[in-house]
């Protein structure tokens, strides 16, 4: 038995070719068996994007990375919640009768000092509650009050806010003055402070509280019973449904071969949406099937009893002594 070595078809020789009288015929080229997406390389892009050409990211991927970064923060929230801090030791009514004092106060604050102040004493309750006070930042001025900010700029112009002009811009085609009043300035200051301080005592009881236990403690404050299943229902099985969602994106990656069109995402995004409802009906039936085999009621319960303690009780004397000085020192300032 013979091996016959073919590999020269494979390797051409480097060196020159023997120059010879007659013209060797030329072989066909051999054609890959691998598709050309396979073989094909990528261009190394430079992160200035000065080198390369980028693509457009797909939308479906895109949407289920953020749920993913949804599901990733709530179990983030959990472990917080369960830290050995200062406010998870305290009774999650005590934190929603705190917040909502807290909350009554910053909304009625004409007073930049006042909200400075509650907002200083958020950041020293997220460091005592052992939460990373930077990624606390962050979450908070990233999102509602950058909206908020964006929002209240037009009326910062004399043209909504007549007032004296501190920031010239100009002048308008039939010659009036153009600029930033400081009514205005003030008015969107105060707004974007009120937002701030409320999404950061916000989170603060969020960040610090389970949220079985966040759900009993609003139902035992006269929150109506349907709120609170309706609230506790979603929570859980949101993100089963998510799963759900990744699952089909990743199954149908699998079974791709080419780049899909625009319209084949658009085909199924809305199958996968008659997909999941119908998923979701199936599963509300059985869900409530089973809770009341096992004797829900309608209450919701957790295993860790709830009762007011010595420091509880602190927490709400502190909170009223704070909620009357600050309004005192809004009254003062104003004056």
């Amino acid at each position: 038995m013979t091996l016959i070595d073919d590999r020269s078809d494979l390797d051409p020789p480097s060196g020159p070719a023997p120059s010879t009288g007659a013209t060797a015929p030329t072989a066909p080229a051999r054609r890959s068996v691998a598709p050309e997406w396979l073989t094909a390389t990528e261009i190394g892009l430079c992160p200035c994007g000065c080198i390369g050409k980028r693509k457009k990211g797909n939308v479906v991927a895109k949407t289920l990375n953020g749920t993913a970064n949804v599901a990733r923060q709530a179990i983030y929230a959990d472990e917080m919640a369960s830290a050995p801090g200062l406010l998870q030791r305290l009774d999650p009514r005590t934190k929603l009768i705190g917040l909502l004092a807290l909350l009554v106060v910053a909304s009625l604050s004409h007073s930049l000092v006042v909200l400075v102040a509650l907002y200083l004493m958020t950041l020293v309750l997220a460091f005592a509650s052992r939460l990373p006070v930077w990624s606390f930042v962050k979450r908070v001025w990233l999102f509602i009050p950058v909206f908020t900010a964006l929002v209240v700029l037009p009326a910062t112009l004399n043209v909504i806010t007549p007032g004296h002009i501190v920031v010239p811009l100009g002048h308008w085609w039939f010659g009036g003055a153009i600029g930033l009043t400081s009514q205005g300035l003030r008015g969107a200051a105060l707004i974007t402070a009120r937002v701030a301080v409320s999404v950061s005592l916000a989170v603060l009881v969020t960040f610090t509280t389970s949220w079985p236990r966040l759900l009993t403690a609003l139902r035992s404050l006269g929150v109506p019973r349907m709120f609170v299943t309706v609230a506790a229902m979603a929570h859980r099985y949101i993100f089963h449904l998510l799963d759900s969602v990744t699952d089909m994106y990743t199954a149908r990656r699998a079974r791709t071969v080419r780049p899909e069109s625009v319209d084949g995402l658009r085909r199924f995004v809305g199958a996968s949406a008659g997909s999941l409802f119908g998923k979701a009906n199936h599963l509300t039936v059985e869900v409530h099937q089973a809770m009341v085999a096992r004797g829900y009621v309608g209450e919701a319960r957790t295993l860790v009893p709830s009762a007011l303690g010595p420091l509880d009780v602190g927490a709400l004397a502190s909170v009223a002594v704070l909620a009357s000085a600050l309004v005192v020192l809004g009254h003062a300032v104003a004056l």
